[in-house]
């Protein structure tokens, strides 16, 4: 019997370039993630990153925490007409609307991947004019969640971005508290974090207060081809699905309605 050198299995096993290209477009997804993950570290890429190392521009946004406190507290006087999560995106009806369904998730969108909301930024200008000094931006919004109001564990399907959450207003009785992985952050206002969004994470919240945070999603930070790849289907590809369209929709249509009653 012939005896397989290493070379022979390396041949085997190793997919060849027509292979990586069927994968990839049958499922470029599968295939970038895992290409991100490789980089970022595998299964044991970190939950927690280093702002000042990795993206120290979004300090510009703690150094403005109060600026945007303001603006925040203009809109949660008429916090009923501020849409649940799952209202814009039905993808997100499981993290939004199950667990404590009578409480609410409600997102205010500043940036969209799918589209600019004007009229949301037309109520936060100043908030709107620090988000434009920061680099790579895949999302911002402002994440208000009610008293006793929890988000069961789940992950992020993509891992081209990494997710900063700044406290704007955080009760002081029982704090919320967020798990990634085995890691938990208690959120305190006017201090931030950068973590890993497609590592399970889930919010404990026993506060007696509405919970605040200025949400920002940054595309991460991958050598220059795949930068370049993460950057088109953020901005070109992700925008032109069909639940994109349907997303920037209903962002439209609360947005504007909200205007109207102001």
């Amino acid at each position: 019997m012939k005896k397989e050198n290493s070379l022979d299995i390396d041949k085997a096993t190793t997919p060849s370039f027509f292979d990586r290209l069927h994968r990839l477009a049958n499922d470029p997804f599968e295939v970038l993630n895992g290409r991100y993950a490789k980089h970022a570290g595998g299964l044991d890429r970190p939950a927690f990153y280093d702002i000042d190392k990795i993206y120290p521009t979004l300090r510009l946004l703690d150094q403005n925490y109060r600026v945007m406190r303001e603006e925040l507290e203009t809109l949660l006087a008429g916090m009923e007409t501020i849409p649940r999560y799952h209202d814009l995106a039905k993808s997100e009806s499981y993290i939004s609307g199950s667990g404590d369904p009578e409480k609410n998730w409600r997102v205010f969108m500043l940036r969209s991947m799918v589209g600019t909301p004007r009229a949301n930024q037309m109520k936060c200008p100043s908030t709107t004019a620090l988000l434009r000094k920061i680099p790579n931006i895949y999302q911002a919004f402002f994440s208000i969640l009610d008293a006793k109001k929890s988000v069961p564990a789940h992950a992020g399907g993509y891992l081209g971005y990494l997710r900063y959450h700044l406290g704007l207003r955080v009760p002081k009785n029982h704090p919320p508290t967020m798990r990634v992985r085995t890691q938990c952050h208690t959120w305190v206002e006017g201090q931030s974090i950068l973590f890993d969004d497609s590592l399970e994470h889930e919010v404990y919240n026993d506060s007696d207060g509405v919970r605040v945070v200025l949400i920002v999603d940054i595309l991460r930070p991958l050598p220059f081809h795949l930068h370049a790849v993460n950057s088109l289907l953020t901005h070109v590809v992700f925008r032109h699905s069909e639940e994109a369209k349907e997303v920037m929709a209903n962002i439209k249509k609360h947005s504007l309605a909200a205007l109207e009653r102001s």
